[in-house]
């Protein structure tokens, strides 16, 4: 009887009503807790932590380089587990979802981007190298724009899931090339800053890196719940609960 009853409470919230509500309540709390952290962590990053040796100053850019990076490849794979749900199992909030969590995702790998060539610049002498780590992270930033361009030039919402979907699982073989680059291939980019063999590194950068990528983390969450109940809205518009809402009134 408990687990049954456990079973019906956590399924309910697929549904996009009850879900509606939940992300609500949910992303102010986010929002404010990845607002707190960025300032502790920027805080942490560009003035507590320690000057580097090998590259002063100019390393602390890894600090927005390396969380925007790494959460660029989880939200794809997140964004493509939601559309295989949706196209597997034909329900309409994993659809909602995996196009929710695109637009942050897209960001995310733009700022890596972004970020890298500023790093690029005092390490390589140059913004830009076709490096297998570089590339392979601008075919992803290529495969957001791909995922929000195709859903968004389709009409029909389904046959823009379907479409959106087979694009997403696809595109989710880059993940591990862009993750395995530097070790399959002879790059310019360094190994991972997190190593499991347990290279040391300072404790103000190691906290000051897991506190930004925590923040990272939590405004990806509360934008992905605000914009999910944008989709929301629109694609549940002609439903008895979606007119009876206040702001659908309004």
């Amino acid at each position: 009887m408990g687990s049954n009853s456990l079973a019906i409470n956590w399924f309910k919230y697929s549904a996009p009503s009850t879900f509606y509500a939940l992300a609500g309540k949910l992303a102010p709390w986010f929002a404010g807790l990845s607002a707190i952290l960025f300032m502790i962590g920027l805080y942490m990053g560009l003035v507590a932590a320690p000057t580097d040796v090998q590259q002063g100053e100019a390393y602390r850019i890894i600090y927005i380089h390396v969380p925007t990076s790494i959460l660029s490849m989880f939200i794809y794979l997140l964004m493509a587990g939601y559309a295989a749900l949706g196209l597997i199992f034909n329900t309409r909030l994993s659809a909602m979802m995996a196009g929710a969590l695109a637009p942050t995702g897209a960001l995310f790998s733009l700022i890596a981007l972004w970020t890298g060539a500023f790093w690029g610049r005092p390490e390589w002498g140059t913004y830009w190298v076709w490096d297998a780590r570089l590339t392979s992270e601008l075919i992803l930033f290529f495969l957001y724009l791909g995922f929000i361009a195709l859903h968004a030039s389709i009409d029909d919402p389904r046959r823009a899931d379907r479409a959106a979907a087979l694009l997403a699982i696809v595109g989710s073989v880059n993940v591990p090339i862009i993750y395995f680059s530097v070790y399959w291939w002879n790059t310019l980019h360094q190994i991972p800053t997190f190593q499991v063999s347990g290279a040391k590194i300072d404790p103000t950068m190691e906290h000051a890196l897991l506190v930004m990528m925590f923040a990272c983390w939590f405004y990806a969450i509360a934008m992905t719940f605000w914009r999910v109940r944008s989709i929301i809205l629109e694609r549940e518009r002609n439903t008895q609960w979606v007119r009876e809402l206040p702001e659908a009134r309004s």
